[in-house]
């Protein structure tokens, strides 16, 4: 793990810890990160199955 000097807004950090139940800055900073990548992690993915669904059948010729 990196340690990193950052400037963390104080209003955003206390909003940020009653909303995730941490107590300290590092578990709040790394809580939010993890659930901002799982976040990510489910668009993309659901992103690509409604692409897999897709009937693509004659486009074939649309990117001409």
């Amino acid at each position: 793990m990196a340690k990193h000097l950052v400037d963390i807004d104080d209003d955003a950090l206390h909003a940020a810890r009653a909303q995730l139940g941490t107590r300290t800055i590092k578990d709040t900073v790394n809580q939010a990160l993890l659930q901002a990548g799982r976040e990510r992690r489910s668009h993309v993915k659901r992103s690509l199955d409604r692409l897999a669904r897709s009937d693509l059948a004659g486009r074939e010729d649309a990117w001409r």
